[in-house]
């Protein structure tokens, strides 16, 4: 921008400073982080991967092949011409094709629990820091009582009782045909995925509703809070116009973190066999399936442990660097 020449160069300086609006402030934070970039870079491959599964994919994931156990990399099928690109498991399913579909079913789990659970987080402690009092003190000693409990004895008893009565909780039919679409599942299976995330996020959403309390805790005595009264305005538009929108900021990189749990968790029971089960591939099962056959193959736990591992560790960088965008205190 050119200033002109009779201009004290006070206002010139302020002339040619850039406005920015504040997503643009946190984008340019956040690009400056290089292993959260990194890491969104390996999630949308990833996650296009798993999207793309019935076109990427050489093999559906539960045809079989019988004599073909344990083929090497590589290996191409001699019906189809097809290759198999990370070979073959105990029982001749393609483990490339496996893999890319469990990947979606896993992912999908994840990111459905961490929206339940956050929405769930989000309602209650806005409502609790808001009103505080008695209702504050309720809602808060059923959240602290509910953390003290050890979570994963308590989701594997949950998980094994909900799994073996298909009428302990009812699902709409929408609800099954939505999810079985999205993750590519008969309504048999989708109910258990829906099982998995309810489980998931029944727990999921304490330490975030304590998150949003404090924050909102902070924000109600904020003058554009009595602003907002003196105008008319109701508790819940103030809720839903004021602080849940002020207070995102903890909740987002609550949420990116949180993914990487849900990811383990997830895996975690189908592992201990309390999760979606076999045919039907995750990559918990998936890890789970290989246990006899470590010692003579030591490379087939690194086939669904290495997603894990990265997915994990991509989503901790993510949140890293979301953490460190949306902070107010840091400079450009």
């Amino acid at each position: 921008m050119t200033v002109p020449a009779h201009v004290d160069p006070l206002q010139a300086e302020a002339i040619t400073i850039e406005e920015r609006s504040p997503f643009q402030v946190v984008m340019r934070r956040f690009v400056r982080h290089r292993l959260a970039m990194v890491s969104m870079a390996v999630m949308f491959v990833i996650f296009g991967i798993t999207i793309l599964a019935p076109v990427i994919a050489p093999f559906k994931f539960d045809d079989l092949r019988v004599g073909d156990y344990f083929l090497p990399f590589g290996s191409v099928d001699q019906a189809t011409g097809n290759t198999h690109y990370m070979g073959t498991d105990n029982i001749g399913r393609d483990y490339f094709s496996r893999l890319i579909y469990a990947g979606r079913i896993s992912l999908t789990v994840a990111m459905l629990s961490v929206l339940i659970s956050e929405v769930l987080g989000i309602l209650v402690g806005s409502v609790s820091g808001f009103y505080g009092g008695w209702v504050d003190a309720l809602l808060m000693r059923f959240v602290e009582f509910m953390l003290t409990i050890p979570t994963l004895p308590l989701l594997l008893i949950i998980s094994s009782m909900l799994l073996r009565n298909e009428d302990l909780i009812p699902i709409p039919e929408p609800v099954l045909k939505f999810v079985g679409n999205l993750m590519l599942l008969g309504p048999k299976d989708a109910r258990n995925a829906v099982l998995i995330v309810i489980v998931l996020a029944g727990f999921g959403w304490l330490s975030s509703a304590q998150l949003m309390r404090g924050t909102v805790l902070s924000l109600r005595e904020q003058t554009f809070v009595e602003a907002s009264r003196s105008l008319g305005a109701t508790d819940i538009w103030i809720i839903l116009k004021h602080m849940i929108p002020n207070a995102m900021a903890p909740i987002i990189v609550d949420a990116s973190l949180g993914l990487a749990g849900y990811v383990v968790a997830e895996a975690a029971l189908a592992f201990l066999g309390f999760g979606i089960q076999d045919p039907i591939p995750t990559w918990g099962n998936m890890l789970s399936a290989t246990q006899q056959y470590m010692f003579d193959k030591p490379w087939l736990p690194l086939v669904p442990g290495l997603p894990i591992f990265v997915c994990s560790l991509a989503f901790n960088y993510i949140g890293d660097g979301l953490r460190d965008a949306l902070d107010p205190r840091l400079k450009l």
